[in-house]
């Protein structure tokens, strides 16, 4: 009985999956998931989806998985709701819903799934950029760490620009066109397929500078508001009525608002479903479990995996400027990753540092009056212990 307890036992142990590990997989999930994203959107443009009515179908499917638990999980963390919260919901929502969303949907137009992720690994470098202007962020010039952050930061700025202003030749492709090899430099040239990629990479920095925008000012709102799943459902909802209000200006055709085919339905439902809401939720658990940088460094990995489903599902090829780009940028990333988690643990050994110092100079207030001549002595003397063993 003894040695089948022991066996099952162990058996639990063996089945038991670390933390660690499980966050290395929903992160490798959650790649895979939005790597999907910018396939699926790509060939949703390519159906001929309109480029206003795809992001309301895809809001509200998320709003619609968001709000229940929004309401019954943080009933006792929302604060009373005032005409202030609601304004700076409204302004969330233009740039982190609005300006984000559509700049994202008119580059990746213009461009390519694979320079859209690859553009994407600035956005830390860009936060970091806009939180130090606003202050939130405190850069030294006199440590390694604020070093490497400007470094970083100066990296991710001239990967966007030469991804933006040198195509190249073509590197790898199902079919190389010869068009693509006679004009590397594209600067106010279109793409064969009449698409003008300059401007597309435009888009595409606007959609990066929004989202890192909404990022920094999410910062103080969540303070005042501290529940993130309402925080995200407002945003949504008074983003769906500010594509409503454009949608209703520049979208005259009403067969746009219609699903045509399984393929269109399938799009809408991955981007606001999967996109959306269920990678939302994922990302918030392995922030909270793994820490914001952790969850940043795997932002390179996405842009392999769109490379190689972009190549497979759209024959989508490869560009001499966008690999050299996103180099830069995901050098950049890390250097601006690295310098934050040195920062991080040059503030916790300070705070230790402090504390002990204070433990001590309690101690030796207490111990004053009665071994004056030892006190100084007695930290520096080492007692037997097996570690040195």
């Amino acid at each position: 009985m003894a040695d089948s307890g022991s066996s099952v036992a162990a058996m639990k142990r063996s089945c038991h999956v670390p933390e660690k590990t499980k966050l290395h997989l929903a992160m490798l999930a959650l790649q895979f998931g939005y790597a999907g994203f910018h396939v699926v959107s790509r060939a949703a443009l390519n159906m001929g989806i309109s480029k206003l009515v795809f992001p309301v179908y895809r809001n509200i499917i998320a709003l619609l998985l968001l709000l229940p638990f929004a309401y019954f999980l943080e009933r006792k963390d929302r604060p009373a709701m005032t005409g202030s919260f609601l304004l700076q919901f409204f302004l969330l929502a233009l740039i982190g819903i609005t300006a984000n969303q559509g700049f994202y949907l008119l580059g990746l137009d213009n461009t390519s799934p694979t320079f859209a992720s690859a553009i994407q690994n600035s956005v830390p470098a860009l936060t970091f950029l806009m939180a130090a202007a606003l202050r939130i962020e405190q850069v030294r010039l006199n440590r390694k760490d604020g070093v490497a952050k400007i470094i970083g930061t100066l990296s991710c700025v001239a990967g966007a620009s030469v991804i933006t202003l040198y195509k190249g030749p073509t590197i790898f492709g199902p079919a190389a066109p010869t068009l693509h090899q006679q004009t590397p430099f594209l600067v106010s040239l279109g793409d064969a397929k009449g698409k003008n990629w300059t401007l597309g990479c435009i888009y595409l920095i606007g959609h990066c500078l929004s989202w890192s925008a909404w990022l920094v000012l999410q910062a103080p709102v969540l303070k005042k508001y501290p529940a993130r799943l309402s925080v995200t459902s407002y945003t949504c909802f008074f983003g769906i009525l500010q594509f409503l209000a454009i949608a209703a200006i520049f979208e005259r055709d009403a067969q746009a608002w219609l699903i045509h085919s399984g393929g269109e339905l399938f799009t809408v439902f991955y981007a606001g479903f999967v996109a959306s809401g269920i990678a939302f939720a994922v990302q918030i658990w392995c922030i909270d479990r793994g820490g914001p940088v952790f969850v940043a460094v795997y932002q390179p990995v996405q842009t392999l995996v769109v490379a190689i489903m972009a190549s497979i599902a759209l024959g989508e090829q490869f560009y001499l400027g966008g690999i050299i780009g996103a180099v830069f940028i995901i050098f950049g990333l890390y250097l601006v990753l690295w310098g934050k988690s040195e920062e991080k643990k040059f503030a916790m050994q300070q705070s230790t540092a402090v504390t002990a110092s204070g433990a001590a100079e309690h101690g030796n207030n207490r111990t004053s009056g009665h071994t004056k001549s030892s006190s100084l002595a007695q930290p520096l003397l080492s007692t037997p212990s097996t570690e040195n063993v």
